[in-house]
C-alpha cells in the first residue's frame, strides 16, 4: 500500500521536482452532482497536511499508477482532469471490468434513490444510494486512491482510479479512511456513509467517470442485484450525451417525472412554529413516515422554507 501524495520524476533526469511543479492544474467545471443541485465552486482541492513524499521515476509511475500514461500524470488535488469528449473515445472503448465475481463490490448496501440525468433543472452526474450515517462504503474495484478530500459540494469525497482507466467517485461521506496513493481492492472500506457537503439526508453519491467525464452508472451496474451488468463495458461517444443513458434510468425518470419529483408527490413548506409532530398531524401521517420519506431523524431541526415530502 502506498501512502501520501505520489510524485514522479523525469525518467532520464536525476532532478526531482515538487508536486506543485509537476501537476498540471485543470479548472474544475460546473457540477451539480450529489444531492446538492448546485454548481461546485472553482476552488481546487488542496491537502495542506505535510507528508513525506514518495518519489518515482516516470517508468516507475507507469508501472505503479493506474492509467498513468493515458491521463498524462497523476493529480491528487483536482477532481476532474484531462476532461474527455466524444472524440476521445473514437468509435468506442471497451473496458474489462472484472474477471471473477470478487473483482467487483457494490459500494453500499442500500437501494438506489435517484438515477443519473437531469434533476430539478440541473444535471445529476451519478446515482444516489440510501444509507445511514456510519454505514460502510466500499471500493467498487481494485485501484489507487487519487482524491481524498473535503469539498464544499461533494463533502468528504474519495476518487479511485482503476487499472482499466475508469474512475469511481464516492461523495457525502461522514469520514474518509483512505489517502491519495493508497492501493485498494474491491470491497475495501474507503469511508463511512454521511450527509456532508451540499446534501439533504444521508446517502452515497456514486459516479463513474472516464478522464473527468461522467457517464450513467446504470450502464455498468444493476442496483437491484448490486452486481455488474457484464464483465466488460463499451463506452460510446453517445454515453457522454444526455441521450446516452441506460434503459433503467429512462424507466426511473418516467416513474418519477423529468424533474426528479414524483408526479403524485406532495410537499409541505416549513413555516415558523412547525414541527414534525404538527406537520404529521395536519396531514394525517406519522412522524416515523415523514422521517423515512425525507431521510431525516426525529431529532432533526427543521429550517424555515424547508420542503418536507408528505407522500
Amino acid at each position: 500500500m502506498f501512502s501520501g501524495p505520489i510524485v514522479w520524476a523525469q525518467e532520464l533526469e536525476d532532478e526531482l521536482f515538487s508536486e506543485s511543479e509537476l501537476i498540471e492544474n485543470d479548472s474544475i467545471l460546473p457540477h451539480a452532482g450529489g444531492a446538492s443541485e448546485e454548481e461546485i465552486n472553482s476552488v481546487a482541492l488542496f491537502n495542506d497536511r505535510e507528508a513525506e513524499l514518495q518519489l518515482f521515476t516516470r517508468l516507475d509511475s507507469i508501472q505503479i499508477i493506474p492509467a498513468y500514461e493515458s491521463y498524462s500524470g497523476w493529480d491528487t488535488k483536482n477532481l476532474f482532469v484531462n476532461r474527455a469528449d466524444r472524440s476521445s473515445v473514437g468509435s468506442g472503448i471497451q473496458f474489462q471490468l472484472a474477471h471473477v465475481d470478487c473483482d467487483f463490490h457494490y459500494p453500499a448496501a442500500g437501494m438506489m434513490t435517484s438515477p443519473f440525468g437531469p434533476r430539478w433543472g440541473r444535471m445529476h452526474y451519478g446515482l444516489d444510494i440510501d444509507l445511514e450515517v456510519g454505514d460502510n462504503v466500499f471500493a467498487a474495484f481494485e485501484g489507487m486512491v487519487r482524491i481524498s478530500q473535503y469539498h464544499s459540494s461533494y463533502g468528504n469525497v474519495v476518487v479511485v482510479r482503476h487499472n482499466n482507466g475508469l474512475e469511481t467517485l464516492y461523495a457525502h461521506l461522514s469520514q474518509r479512511k483512505v489517502i491519495p496513493g493508497d492501493h485498494v481492492e474491491a470491497g475495501d472500506i474507503i469511508g463511512f456513509g454521511g450527509n456532508t457537503g451540499r446534501s439533504y439526508g444521508a446517502h452515497l453519491h456514486f459516479e463513474f467517470r472516464y478522464k473527468g467525464q461522467a457517464f450513467d452508472p446504470l450502464l455498468v451496474v444493476n442496483p437491484s442485484a448490486q452486481a455488474l451488468l457484464a464483465s466488460t463495458f463499451t463506452l460510446l461517444p453517445i454515453h457522454f450525451d444526455e441521450a446516452g443513458v441506460s434503459p433503467q434510468t429512462i424507466a426511473a425518470r418516467n416513474a418519477t417525472g423529468k424533474s426528479g419529483k414524483s408526479a403524485k408527490s406532495k410537499y409541505h413548506v416549513v413555516k415558523r412554529g412547525d414541527s414534525l409532530y404538527s406537520i404529521a398531524r395536519k396531514n394525517g401521517t406519522s412522524i416515523r413516515a415523514l422521517c423515512k420519506l425525507n431521510r431525516i431523524k426525529e431529532s432533526s431541526t427543521l429550517q424555515l422554507g424547508q420542503r418536507i415530502k408528505l407522500k
